[in-house]
């Protein structure tokens, strides 16, 4: 088990956390830090709201303790969705790793929210030097997930073998084209889908009022669509209020809850609906745990197009983790990557392949 389950999950607390406070006189857990760097490209660039995208970058990260135990994990920053940037994660990582053996628990701790991806990565690495993840292989540990489409007619052609492998929720991108472009292509889609499929509509911020409402008003239609995913811009918090309000579709927040401070503040204002989140760039995996007990949240733990280690934990630890019964995660990301090796649930093998950090700073 690599995640801790407690007793009382309204009492969870960050080990790291604990590490530090449970005793005035603990100095903290001493570790190594290496990093090393990987890249990624797509089978195909992915076109969103926000521009194409054609390769993956990240960080592996390695710790190893004083009795020789290791722990993998991954920084998988996306500064267009509000995460830190990945030179502001190699400088956090360089700036670690220099302090050689003296790095322990309470460095590590207190990495400031600002770094959202660099405390989740750090977090699992700290997590798997204490509790071995799986090395089942993903394919066999994945829950049934949304999978996510091409963007445009493209999608007409690849949701069947989706389909024949077991996964019946989709999701489609919105709001790259214009509406009336995007409706047509939908209605194909539309009559193309099995009866018991369910669809996902991802506009990434990308629509204006009056075009949601068009969307709205087909989805409403559609008993197979289960949400409109961040229809407006996230500073648009009180038009999306009233937009879930007005229509029998519910709405789903993503852009609006990048991080764990824009979940819980968006929960504070009255948002009661879908909350799609990313742990990778949302922040301690703990403290969002956590929050999604407190409050119960309707959440969705969705991918950033994560390696294996990171979407490992995802699978095997952090969703098990999360109040019952959950939604399908969008975890159905590794098709739109080539066969590169990075899919294993051999970590040690897999740092052996990246270059050392010594040459890629």
């Amino acid at each position: 088990m690599a995640f801790p389950r407690p007793n009382h999950p309204e009492n969870f607390l960050d080990p790291l956390y604990d590490s530090i406070h449970l005793s005035s006189q603990n100095t903290g857990t001493h570790v190594h830090l290496e990093w090393r760097r990987y890249a990624r490209l797509f089978r195909q660039p992915l076109r969103t709201k926000h521009g194409v995208w054609d390769q993956r970058e990240g960080l592996v990260v390695r710790l190893e303790d004083a009795q020789g135990r290791v722990g993998f994990g991954e920084i998988a920053p996306l500064p267009w969705f509000g995460s830190e940037t990945l030179d502001a994660a190699i400088a956090l990582c360089a700036s670690l790793s220099a302090m050689g053996e003296a790095l322990n628990s309470q460095q590590l701790a207190l990495i400031p929210n600002t770094l959202p991806a660099c405390q989740f990565g750090l977090a699992i690495a700290w997590s798997a030097l204490h509790y071995p993840p799986s090395q089942t292989p993903l394919d066999a540990a994945i829950p049934p997930s949304a999978v996510l489409l091409p963007t445009g007619e493209t999608a007409l052609e690849h949701w069947q073998p989706t389909w024949e492998s077991g996964n019946h929720t989709f999701k489609w991108k919105i709001g790259v084209e214009s509406a009336s472009k995007e409706l047509c292509t939908f209605q194909k889609l539309q009559a193309r889908l099995p009866k018991f499929s369910t669809i996902r509509l991802d506009a990434n911020g990308g629509l204006s009022v009056a075009d949601a409402c068009r969307w709205l008003e087909v989805c409403a239609t559609d008993e197979r669509v289960e949400f409109l995913e961040q229809p407006l811009a996230p500073d648009a918090f009180t038009a999306m209020q009233a937009l879930s309000d007005r229509f029998p579709t519910p709405l789903a927040l993503d852009e609006s809850v990048a991080n764990l401070a824009q979940l819980a503040a968006c929960y504070q204002q009255g948002w009661r609906g879908v909350f799609v989140v990313k742990p990778a760039i949302a922040g301690s995996p703990y403290r969002l745990r956590a929050l999604c007990h407190q409050h119960h949240l309707d959440v969705v733990v969705s991918s950033v197009f994560e390696t294996a280690i990171a979407r490992n934990f995802l699978q095997t630890s952090l969703l098990p983790a999360l109040p019952q019964p959950l939604r399908a995660p969008g975890l159905g990301t590794a098709h739109w990557f080539p066969d590169d090796g990075f899919e294993t649930t051999d970590f040690a093998s897999l740092w052996q392949r990246l270059t050392p950090s010594s040459k890629t700073a």
